[in-house]
Protein backbone atom coordinates (compact mmCIF):
# COMPACT_ATOMS: atom_id res chain seq x y z
CA UNK A 1 0.00 0.00 0.00
CA UNK A 2 1.29 3.13 -0.69
CA UNK A 3 1.58 6.20 1.55
CA UNK A 4 0.96 8.94 -0.01
CA UNK A 5 -1.92 10.70 1.50
CA UNK A 6 0.51 11.01 4.43
CA UNK A 7 2.28 13.67 2.94
CA UNK A 8 -1.30 15.23 1.91
CA UNK A 9 -3.18 15.46 4.97
CA UNK A 10 0.51 17.15 7.04
CA UNK A 11 -0.28 20.02 3.83
CA UNK A 12 -4.01 20.80 5.00
CA UNK A 13 -5.73 18.13 2.78
CA UNK A 14 -8.74 17.33 3.87
CA UNK A 15 -10.53 14.88 1.81
CA UNK A 16 -8.17 11.87 0.16
CA UNK A 17 -9.40 9.89 -2.74
CA UNK A 18 -6.97 7.11 -3.81
CA UNK A 19 -7.14 5.40 -6.82
CA UNK A 20 -6.66 1.74 -6.86
CA UNK A 21 -3.67 -0.11 -9.06
CA UNK A 22 -3.41 -3.74 -9.11
CA UNK A 23 -3.11 -5.85 -7.16
CA UNK A 24 -4.56 -3.64 -5.28
CA UNK A 25 -8.33 -4.77 -4.22
CA UNK A 26 -9.19 -1.19 -2.24
CA UNK A 27 -7.69 1.50 -0.57
CA UNK A 28 -8.33 3.82 2.25
CA UNK A 29 -7.71 7.35 2.43
CA UNK A 30 -7.70 9.50 5.62
CA UNK A 31 -8.01 13.41 5.30
CA UNK A 32 -6.53 15.56 8.13
CA UNK A 33 -8.35 16.56 11.49
CA UNK A 34 -10.25 19.88 11.64
CA UNK A 35 -12.49 21.72 13.93
CA UNK A 36 -15.69 21.93 12.31
CA UNK A 37 -19.72 22.08 13.59
CA UNK A 38 -21.26 18.98 14.71
CA UNK A 39 -24.64 18.36 16.59
CA UNK A 40 -24.37 16.36 19.26
CA UNK A 41 -27.34 15.52 21.56
CA UNK A 42 -29.59 18.47 19.93
CA UNK A 43 -26.77 20.44 20.54
CA UNK A 44 -24.62 22.49 18.11
CA UNK A 45 -20.77 22.51 19.28
CA UNK A 46 -17.42 22.30 17.37
CA UNK A 47 -15.65 18.98 17.40
CA UNK A 48 -12.23 17.37 15.49
CA UNK A 49 -13.39 15.32 12.63
CA UNK A 50 -11.64 13.52 9.83
CA UNK A 51 -13.11 12.34 6.52
CA UNK A 52 -12.24 8.68 5.46
CA UNK A 53 -12.87 7.38 2.06
CA UNK A 54 -12.81 3.94 0.74
CA UNK A 55 -11.88 3.05 -2.91
CA UNK A 56 -12.67 -0.69 -3.85
CA UNK A 57 -12.14 -3.01 -7.08
CA UNK A 58 -16.44 -4.40 -6.66
CA UNK A 59 -15.11 -7.46 -8.64
CA UNK A 60 -13.45 -8.33 -5.08
CA UNK A 61 -16.16 -7.24 -2.81
CA UNK A 62 -19.69 -5.50 -3.09
CA UNK A 63 -20.11 -1.60 -1.03
CA UNK A 64 -21.63 -3.50 2.02
CA UNK A 65 -18.23 -4.71 2.91
CA UNK A 66 -17.25 -1.87 2.38
CA UNK A 67 -19.70 0.36 4.77
CA UNK A 68 -19.36 -2.26 7.31
CA UNK A 69 -15.67 -1.55 7.34
CA UNK A 70 -15.82 2.47 7.58
CA UNK A 71 -18.24 2.09 9.99
CA UNK A 72 -16.09 -0.36 12.65
CA UNK A 73 -13.36 2.47 11.59
CA UNK A 74 -15.68 5.07 12.82
CA UNK A 75 -16.40 3.27 16.06
CA UNK A 76 -12.96 2.35 16.95
CA UNK A 77 -11.98 5.81 15.83
CA UNK A 78 -14.88 7.42 18.64
CA UNK A 79 -13.03 5.63 21.37
CA UNK A 80 -9.08 5.47 20.68
CA UNK A 81 -8.44 4.57 24.13
CA UNK A 82 -10.48 1.09 23.73
CA UNK A 83 -8.35 0.05 20.97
Amino acid sequence: MRRDSGRATRLGVQTVFGVIHPPQVALVGFGSVAERPWVTNGMLGVRPVMTATLAADHRATDAAVGARYLTAVDRLLQKPEEL
